[in-house]
């Protein structure tokens, strides 16, 4: 029996100017959250050049992933994103293609 594949996230917030407070109130109250749910390999937020916040997540399988998406958290923070953000979260999930040292091949 294999192992379920890892999965690569990218999610780009992209807050109103006069919300970007707001924004990251909300993702700061929902990481440690996210933290605690089964599967979450990484959550972490990072500044774009652009002004977007982006998301690089890493979970151990997809139906762990579509468990966190289902999950109260995520409720919550889309609730409180709302009105907050220029559109949609833009989120893309990607599957590794390791090459090289498997410590810096794949995330």
């Amino acid at each position: 029996m294999t192992s379920p594949e890892p999965v690569v996230v990218t999610a780009y917030f992209r807050p109103l100017p006069e919300s970007r407070s707001a924004v990251l109130v909300a993702l700061h109250e929902a990481i440690p959250r996210v933290h605690e749910e089964e599967g979450c390999e990484l959550y972490a937020i990072h500044d774009a050049p652009d002004g977007s916040i982006v998301m690089l997540e890493k979970w151990s399988s997809a139906a762990d992933l579509d468990a966190h998406g289902a999950g109260a958290p995520v409720a919550d923070l889309v609730a409180a994103l709302d009105g907050h953000l220029a559109g949609p979260v833009e989120v893309t999930r990607l599957a590794p293609l390791p090459v090289g040292d498997a410590r810096r091949g794949a995330l």
